[in-house]
């Protein structure tokens, strides 16, 4: 199995193996894998926004600090071997292919002996874990594909500690239809006597994983974003004091960066007071040199383009906040493409009056809601939520990449965002577009 025909085996589980929450599955794959997730130590992040970026400062940190880091996460945005890495360097296609091999084939003997084959995410967990193992990984920054007690990842019983960012309503199908039930499943990573590290939030959210900690005996630190100290914001990323941190730098822009940057410094306080060594300079160090792609991400300067992943409400929210921050009284253009299953509607609501001129387009993806749909919505909308501009759906990102460069002026700002699936095939689109 060469890396393309890998791929298209995950793409194919994909298409054919549904969702099913629960670990039976996951524990009888990795059993036959010799449980190489065991062998590994774990700092496990849940959460519904926010978990990529904590995860990528605490996984920065450790690194600098000399620790020997895997980082696993998703989606990919960019390439697909970028969801399992190791000190910032992605796993080979070689080893890719290689690993999802030999997890085909006990899949496949699974199947053949009547138990449900793996799912894509399963089998990717399952890779990643082989992959942390044979790399010697002092420790792994796990992050939940989706909800957590019965996510795929949550098989693992080595947690170091629990972090848990920002919960809002999202995949309700699945994790329930209130905050409480959905800060219950994300809760459910939570391992006895294993310290807790939350994003300070509502008390709603703070209540359920209060209690989830004294049921199961975890202490819990809860991180105050409030009382950080900003001395300098930009486009370019912020500066801040926290706690017993002064003038932290972090390179990524967006205001709620701040808010993931202080829980991952509660992590890193954590981590020392569990023996890690953390040095002073290794954690300014590893915040100053932290990357993540696709989140608030400026890929062009004249006209500024920006790429971001705001996929729910509270992402959108967040958005908004760091456009009116940065661009006051600048000409907004949007290029909007999400998924039929996340709540577009209040999406559309929370970010079109901001934007002049919006394009939608339908995002690769079997879950895609179609450029047009998106488009009718909009309209809809436009007169009770004050959306005053012009909308227009396009066939092709490409399209929508060329138009919206096409009618933005140098002080212009176009922001592409929605769907995580689709910011690799927008980052593609507009360097296409530039050499033209």
């Amino acid at each position: 199995m060469n890396f393309t025909e890998a791929k298209a085996y995950i793409e194919e589980i994909t298409r054919t193996k549904k969702i099913s929450l629960g670990l039976s599955t996951m524990e009888k794959l990795l059993k036959r894998l010799g449980n190489p997730q065991e062998e590994l130590s774990f700092i496990h992040i849940a959460g519904t926004n926010g978990k990529g970026s904590t995860l990528a400062f605490i996984a920065s940190v450790c690194q600098a600090a000399g620790y020997r880091v895997g980082r696993y996460h998703s989606p990919s945005v960019f390439s697909y071997c970028e969801k399992i890495q190791v000190n910032g360097e992605c796993i080979s296609e070689k080893d890719a292919a290689r690993l999802i091999r030999e997890v085909r084939r006990v899949s496949e003997e699974m199947e053949a002996e009547g138990y449900p084959h793996p799912t894509a995410f399963e089998t990717e967990t399952a890779v990643s874990f082989l992959y942390f193992r044979e790399q010697g990984c002092d420790l792994v920054a796990l992050e939940t594909g989706m909800g957590g007690e019965g996510d795929a990842t949550n098989v693992v019983k080595t947690t170091v500690c629990s972090v848990i960012s920002s919960i809002s309503m999202d995949h309700m199908q699945f994790l329930g239809d209130t905050l409480e039930k959905i800060a219950r499943v994300k809760g459910g990573i939570i391992k006895p006597g294993r310290p807790v590290i939350l994003c300070g939030q509502s008390e709603r959210v703070e209540g359920v994983i209060r209690a989830i900690c004294q049921e199961k005996k975890a202490v819990l630190t809860v991180s105050s974003p409030e009382d950080a100290r900003v001395t300098e914001t930009g486009l370019w990323g912020s500066r801040f004091s926290y706690g017993n941190f002064s003038e932290i730098k972090i390179p990524l822009a967006g205001k709620y960066q701040i808010i993931n940057a202080c829980t991952a410094l509660e992590v890193v306080e954590i981590l020392r007071d569990l023996g890690y060594d953390i040095e002073e300079n290794a954690v300014y160090e590893g915040m100053a040199c932290v990357r993540w792609p696709g989140r608030f991400e400026i890929l062009l300067e004249r006209p500024l383009f920006v790429l971001d992943g705001a996929h729910n409400p509270e992402a959108a929210e967040r958005l908004k906040d760091s456009l009116n921050l940065y661009f006051t009284n600048r000409r907004i253009i949007y290029i909007m493409g999400i998924l039929a299953d996340k709540d577009y509607r209040n999406i559309v609501k929370i970010t079109a009056p901001l934007a002049e001129r919006i394009y939608t387009v339908t995002p690769d993806s079997p879950r895609a809601l179609s450029g047009e749909k998106l488009r009718l919505c909009i309209e809809e909308e436009a007169e009770e939520i004050g959306f005053s501009g012009e909308v227009q759906e396009k066939d092709s990102v490409r399209e929508a990449v060329h138009d919206a460069l096409d009618q933005a002026g140098e002080d212009s700002v176009i922001v592409a965002f929605g769907s995580l699936s689709y910011l690799g095939e927008l980052s593609k689109a507009l360097k296409e577009s530039i050499h033209d």
